[in-house]
């Protein structure tokens, strides 16, 4: 079952000292505005409860694990200060889940888009199911992944970053996904896959929380620009949504 609400869901359940969050929304998973805040502030809040030693990030259903930003929202966008904000959403996940203390796990239970692929990149370890392909169609409207981008390229490197922009129009399946360092595992069903992230987060869970603290900031070594850098990607995006091009673009998509 997924979410029937306009602005999504958002809950977090903690047992044994795994904090799970999911979240949901009726559009495949994506995110509005006040979803991402939520989640960037969720994080937090879990990153600093001293009785959680890891996350396990999910999104509701079966079916799409997140469709990326909302597109009514990128639709309704009409100045550089709203484009800067609404990409922005983003930034602040990838920079909360980076910088919130705990090491987090991605349940991927299938497609993920734009800014889905981003959050997936940002977590710690990901599990998948083989349904879980990946795309990044932002090139199509004449825009770019240029928040989500560091992230990315920080798992699949460079080449596969630019495989995976470039070819807009075109799925990876979760082999490829997994063959190029994005997913750690993947699995037939999402029975299996339910399976291991429990039995991964309980094993991570009863490990020092001092080692795993200290494991989160030398994964994360080298990525202390990012808040300012996925700022200024915010901005790039924020000013090509407003282009000729990409207005053009997304007349089919009005309502």
């Amino acid at each position: 079952m997924t979410t029937s609400r306009q602005n999504g869901s958002l809950y977090t359940n903690i047992q044994t000292n795994i904090a799970t969050i999911e979240f949901g929304h009726p559009a495949s998973n994506s995110f509005p505005s006040k979803l991402l805040e939520r989640l960037t502030k969720e994080l937090f809040t879990v990153g600093n409860n001293d009785d959680v030693a890891v996350i396990v990030l999910k999104s509701e259903g079966e079916r799409a694990f997140c469709a990326g930003a909302s597109f009514d929202e990128l639709v309704a966008i009409s100045n550089l200060e709203e484009g800067k904000q609404f990409f922005a959403g983003f930034a602040n996940v990838i920079n909360a889940i980076r910088t919130c203390g705990k090491l987090v796990i991605a349940r991927i239970q299938g497609k993920t888009v734009g800014g889905g692929v981003g959050l997936a990149a940002a977590c710690d370890y990901v599990l998948a199911t083989e349904h879980a392909a990946i795309k990044l169609s932002e090139f199509t409207i004449g825009i770019g992944p240029f928040v989500i981008e560091p992230a990315v390229s920080r798992k699949i490197g460079v080449a596969g970053t630019a495989e995976l922009t470039l070819d807009a129009t075109s799925w990876k399946n979760a082999y490829w996904a997994k063959e190029k360092g994005l997913y750690a595992k993947v699995f037939e069903t999402l029975k299996e896959l339910d399976k291991e992230v429990d039995l991964l987060a309980q094993k991570l869970a009863s490990y020092n929380p001092d080692a795993l603290s200290e494991m989160k900031k030398a994964l994360w070594e080298g990525t202390e620009n990012w808040n300012t850098l996925l700022a200024q990607r915010a901005a790039v995006s924020g000013e090509l949504v407003l282009s000729d091009f990409t207005k053009k673009a997304l007349t089919k998509f009005k309502k």
